[in-house]
């Protein structure tokens, strides 16, 4: 691991943080100020598991450390876990999906001509399972949010 990939990671979670606070004052009335700290816990906890991929020897992505850390440092059992919760409930979800999504977005757009290689099986099958994983969330969804009487 090199100290020039860690400050790319460190460039790229403060630029998606930026657009996640804007996402997050303009789309939920969520003070910019007031979101600060939790998006700042976020990157931590972003860049710590990233950085655990690259340093522990293991096949694991760095999303599995990511989800680990965060995990953990929420347990009702960690010191900081109630503070921590207090930060980042300000941040909300979609407006962190947004600029992940729409950087996948590039992302791929740059390598369509690579991704057009796979055949024609390969987009069929990626359409369905973005199709079901849709379709899987808002099943859920509906379950969850009608057993606790919002809809």
């Amino acid at each position: 691991m090199k100290l020039k990939e860690v400050q790319e990671w460190i460039l790229l979670l403060f630029i998606v943080g930026i657009c996640a606070l804007l996402g997050n004052f303009i789309g939920y009335k969520q003070a910019i100020a007031a979101s600060i700290p939790g998006m700042l816990i976020l990157i931590g906890i972003s860049l710590a598991g990233m950085i655990l991929a690259k340093v522990i020897p293991l096949n694991i992505p760095s999303i599995a450390y990511i989800g680990i850390i965060g995990m953990l440092i929420t347990a009702p059992g960690f010191p900081l876990s109630g503070v921590i919760v207090d930060y980042t409930q300000k941040v909300q979800f979609m407006a962190l999906a947004t600029p992940v999504l729409a950087y996948a977005g590039i992302a791929i757009g740059k390598s369509w001509a690579d991704f057009t290689k796979l055949g024609w099986r390969s987009i069929v099958v990626s359409l369905f399972v973005m199709f079901g994983t849709f379709i899987g969330s808002a099943v859920i969804a509906q379950f969850i949010l009608k057993g606790q009487g919002i809809i």
